[in-house]
């Protein structure tokens, strides 16, 4: 199973679209996972109906509506994994056993808020932040990550940059 996942869209406020490669990854994608700040639900309609399934939370800058229609945790089982979609972590340090405390049933947990990317390993837990594809800050390129799901394994992480604008 392919996967795809983005964080941090904010649009139009960063970006009045997604970058035209990552429109052809949610193309590719089994599943694609948001991990909250959409900003506006017009993209969630979109990704909605352009995916060909989506797994997403919100975020601490989407308001009413995106809160009425997505959780503030989005948790599911896909290829024998269990995953959890949340925006917000908190600091980097200590977030490794944080994280693994928050969700102890949890074999992946994809997360945003920050727009860095991040892959660590911790006690069986893969925590995997993709970055933005659409506001970098102080990265220097905007991100997102592909990977792949099976038989109850998480592999071919990799993290993807996409050109300036």
């Amino acid at each position: 199973m392919r996967v795809l996942l983005v964080a941090d869209t904010h649009v139009p406020l960063r970006a009045k679209q997604l970058p035209g490669q990552v429109w052809r990854e949610v193309e590719r994608a089994d599943v694609v996972v948001h991990a909250g700040d959409w900003v506006v639900p017009e993209l969630l309609d979109e990704l909605e109906e352009r995916s060909a399934a989506l797994l997403a939370c919100w975020g601490n800058n989407d308001g009413a509506e995106l809160r009425r229609r997505l959780p503030e945790v989005a948790t599911t089982q896909l290829e024998g994994v269990r995953i959890a979609v949340v925006h917000e972590t908190g600091q980097s340090r200590g977030r490794d056993a944080r994280v693994r405390a928050a969700f102890p049933d949890a074999q992946l947990v994809v997360f945003g808020h920050s727009h860095i990317p991040w892959d660590t390993t911790h006690e069986g837990l893969r925590l995997l932040n993709p970055g933005s594809p659409t506001d970098r800050r102080r990265q220097p390129h905007c991100t997102y990550m592909t990977l792949t799901l099976a038989q109850g394994d998480v592999s071919d992480v990799e993290l993807h940059q996409l050109p300036r604008r």
